[in-house]
């Protein structure tokens, strides 16, 4: 029989040991290994049987053990000892608190954060980036304010069938059981076609000094239909997943307007979106707005100076899209609301297909500062998105990009970290002192890395043991599996999710090279694998069933193994027990990628195509860059040529330098590179320096323009509003009309300068309106300017005419092919870019621009 209900009956704790769950309930303890070493100290087997998480394990205690402890006088010091901890880290100023006039408070959404395996709410890379972004934001003291949705399913656990197919399990979650708490007293609802209203309660979890608040919508008051919005992750068709997008858009608004006002937290000034699908939230937020004071256009402004958009993906097909008569339905008709007219709403969508709307393009209409996850990934985005700014090149597209970073206490073993605290006390915190790294010795960091990597071997056999049972094999025929990998031998870590453009499988191009690469008599390697394909991607789980079918062989099984249900506990197994992190994603399909830079930090050493961060930091001696094929259009030839430069790298410089032995034993040409990978990368890729350039860059910037527009009563808010619809509207008067240039003679020289002049026409705008820019430099061989230098030219008269006459002087400080032109571009102090209106003029003919080679 099956239950009906589900819930989890909670343990009361003697008065003695009420601190614990104080440091059970927030989630600083993930990152804590002082805290979980007093949770295993509860009871050490029963630790290790719940999976370290500390909900279930004083869930499962038996309550004369919590009696016994709360007579033992040394725990009850050290529990003491952990909450004064946990208290000061709370309340002591930070980083943040130390900057003049800082938002006071920035609201961060995501679909998913992973923060800790014993609260499943991720499927992969954003989720986790997500949980990091948080972790470092408690770290540093930045008052984030986070939202998501609770989903009572979560992602899905995976087994493999014993033909290798992926198995999906969604396991019941109960929040009773997950260190949460409800907001008492609060429901949110967001309204739905048809009459019908979508309700949610709020849970809480305490990510250290960070509030997440997750929606769920498995409440009494919803239908069947509408209770599960949040039952799964990425679940569903396209309807459950727009009603899961309003949730956490409109819905997350509310319930951060709840919270504050529940419990005196700070109204955030900044919204931060990351990726499109919380991109509803914007709408909300102009609702609030009109309702109250404000037209739709001003509203826009207001809501666009506070917003930061973060795009994740490098491909179209990343994006959700929703037909547009689905979003017609659900903001119009009897749903109406009557200050945001529908065909407003409509538009913020608008993409090439008339028929779709673009919630990545909403997400960007709406925010005044957007970044990819990586400068290779800006420069994508840029080219993704520059039909949004017609008129500008692609170098001036106001896409910014700041490069991810991982949380490193989550993710770099314990060993290294006490190094880290005995050698290089300022390494994590300040991001200083790495170049001290030289000071550890070889033997030191080879003999923690041997231990990470037998750490690995010995859990890697335990998972792998499980996979085969689950498959249906019987302990008889499991004997190999106490021998399967090797604490000596060269270890590759392949781990993510499983969509074709990451090619699980391109080692696979050529098989009887990689078998007789692992089977070397002398220089052997083994690969650990782990990776999820979508439930709905066929195509993805076929690629693991192609890997699990060859790991499957007998003469290998013991050298490459394919561990399911990857999450964060085998995560952290494999970026801290591998020599080598292996990564070969279809260039430049990967936005960033951070499984390496975690690898990096334990010691490890990257193994990648030349994609997302790898392509900005890959120096040369920090890892080795798979070559890369990108001319050849024939996607199979690439693959082929890509895979065999790939097993040339393992086999001729990877495996060489491994076992290149001094008479010590010690690997000096690897342990070299180790320890300049971690000198050099160590203070690139860590989460807290991914934070601070958030706030500096986008955070500061975005809540100063915020408080600019909201000052007097709106009053900036409402003139710059009625600026850009002036300006908007008189733009197709705006004209150059002539360009001269003299100064250079007919054989122009480095060192000479030319002098422009241009007339321009205005129409109904003033001087004041715009910028007048010469825009000059190299010319490629279609007379296109190439990283173009910017110079504003002055006004040396104005006449009756609605004509205006500027004039500049352009020095030639390089030799070439040289070329300029003269473009007018709306100007106001409140704009964050020139291209925020996406306006432009430029002349109509080339007549008058003159090109040539200097000397």
């Amino acid at each position: 029989m099956r239950a009906i209900r589900r819930f989890t009956v909670r343990t009361v704790l003697p008065t003695e040991l009420a601190a614990l769950g104080e440091l059970v309930h927030n989630l600083r303890w993930s990152w804590h290994p002082e805290t979980t070493d007093l949770f295993s100290s509860v009871d050490p087997d029963l630790w290790e049987q719940v999976g370290h998480d500390p909900v279930a394990l004083l869930g499962a205690v038996d309550p004369s053990r919590l009696r016994e402890l709360a007579q033992d006088r040394r725990f009850l010091r050290r529990l003491a000892d952990a909450a004064d901890d946990l208290r000061d880290y709370l309340t002591s100023p930070k980083w943040y608190q130390s900057l003049p006039d800082a938002a006071k408070a920035i609201a961060y959404f995501s679909p998913e954060y992973g923060i800790a395996a014993a609260l499943p709410q991720y499927s992969g890379g954003l989720g986790i980036l997500a949980g990091d972004h948080l972790k470092a934001a408690s770290d540093l003291g930045v008052p984030i304010l986070a939202v998501g949705l609770l989903y009572r399913h979560g992602y899905f656990t995976q087994s493999l069938s014993p033909e290798g197919w992926q198995l999906e399990h969604y396991p019941s979650l109960d929040p009773g059981g997950l260190p949460l708490s409800l907001l008492k007293d609060v429901k949110v609802r967001v309204g739905l076609p048809e009459g019908r209203t979508l309700h949610a309660q709020v849970w809480v979890a305490r990510v250290g000094r960070v509030p997440l608040l997750l929606l769920d919508s498995d409440v009494a008051e919803n239908d069947s239909a509408a209770r599960d919005v949040t039952d799964r992750l990425y679940g569903g068709g396209t309807d459950h997943r727009l009603m899961q997008e309003l949730l956490l858009g409109i819905g997350g608004v509310r319930a951060i307007r709840a919270y504050c006002a529940a419990t005196g937290h700070p109204e955030p000034e900044v919204f931060h979106t990351n990726e499109g699908h919380a991109g509803f939230l914007g709408l909300e937020r102009i609702r609030e707005l009109t309702e109250s004071r404000l037209s739709f256009d001003e509203a826009l402004e207001v809501v666009r100076a506070g917003t930061v958009f973060t795009t994740h993906t490098p491909v179209p097909a990343g994006i959700d899209r929703f037909p547009k008569d689905m979003i017609e339905r659900q903001f119009g008709g009897d749903n109406a609301w009557p200050t945001v007219p529908v065909d407003r709403i409509l538009a913020l969508g608008v993409e090439e297909d008339p028929g779709r709307f673009n919630m990545a393009h909403m997400g960007m209409r709406l925010a005044q500062r957007v970044n990819g996850v990586s400068e290779l990934h800006g420069d994508v985005s840029r080219g993704m998105f520059q039909a949004l700014w017609p008129g500008f090149d692609l170098d001036e597209v106001p896409i910014g990009s700041i490069t991810n970073g991982v949380h490193a206490p989550t993710w770099v073993s314990r060993e290294i970290m006490e190094v880290a605290g005995r050698e290089l006390p300022s390494l994590i915190d300040k991001a200083q002192g790495w170049e001290g790294v030289q000071k550890i010795s070889d033997a030191e960091i080879w003999g923690i890395r041997g231990k990470l990597r037998r750490r690995l071997v010995e859990a890697a056999r335990v998972r792998l043991r499980r996979s085969w049972r689950d498959r249906g094999a019987s302990d008889a025929e499991l004997g190999w599996v106490d021998d399967a990998l090797d604490p000596e031998v060269l270890t590759i870590g392949f781990a993510r999710r499983v969509p074709s453009y990451k090619r699980l499988t391109l080692m696979l191009r050529d098989p009887q090279r990689l078998r007789e690469l692992l089977l070397d008599p002398d220089r052997p390697v083994q690969i650990v694998i782990a990776g999820k394909a979508h439930p709905a991607d066929e195509g993805g789980k076929k690629l693991i069933q192609q890997i699990v079918r060859f790991a499957d062989e007998e003469d290998v099984r013991h050298r490459i193994v394919f561990l399911p249900d990857y999450d964060m506990a085998l995560g952290q197994l494999l970026v801290q027990g591998c020599d080598v992190w292996m990564n070969n994603p279809l260039r430049p399909l990967e936005a960033c990628g951070t499984s390496g830079m975690k690898a990096a930090l334990n010691g490890g050493l990257n193994l990648s195509i030349r994609d997302g961060w790898w392509d900005e930091w890959f120096d040369g001696t920090n890892g080795w860059a798979i070559p890369t094929a990108d001319g050849v259009a024939d996607p199979d030839r690439r693959d082929d040529l890509e895979s065999g430069a790939l097993l040339d790298l393992i086999e001729h410089e990877v495996a060489d330098r491994f076992y290149d032995r001094a008479a010590d034993g010690l690997p000096r040409r690897w342990l070299e590179m180790v320890k300049h990978t971690l000198a050099t990368l160590g203070p690139k890729v860590l989460a807290g320096r991914m934070l601070r350039d958030y706030v500096v860059t986008l955070y500061t910037p975005a809540s100063h323009s915020a408080r600019a527009l909201s000052s007097d009563a709106y009053g900036q808010a409402r003139a710059f509003a009625a600026w850009c619809v002036r300006v908007s509207q008189a733009w197709p008067g705006v004209r150059v009309e002539h360009v001269e240039a003299s100064g250079i003679g007919d054989t122009p020289e480095v060192g000479a300068a030319l002098e422009l002049r241009t007339t321009v026409a205005l129409g109904d705008l003033s001087p004041g309106d715009v910028l007048v820019q010469a825009a000059y430099g190299q010319v490629g061989p279609h007379d296109e300017l190439l990283s173009p230098s910017y110079l504003t030219l002055e006004e040396i008269s104005n006449g009756d005419d609605g004509k205006a006459h500027y004039s500049g002087v352009v020095p030639l400080e390089r030799t070439g092919a040289f070329g300029y032109t003269v473009r007018v571009v709306p100007h106001h102090s409140l704009m964050a870019s020139h291209a925020d209106l996406g306006l432009v003029a430029l002349p109509e003919e080339p007549a008058g621009m003159t090109n040539g080679t200097l000397r």
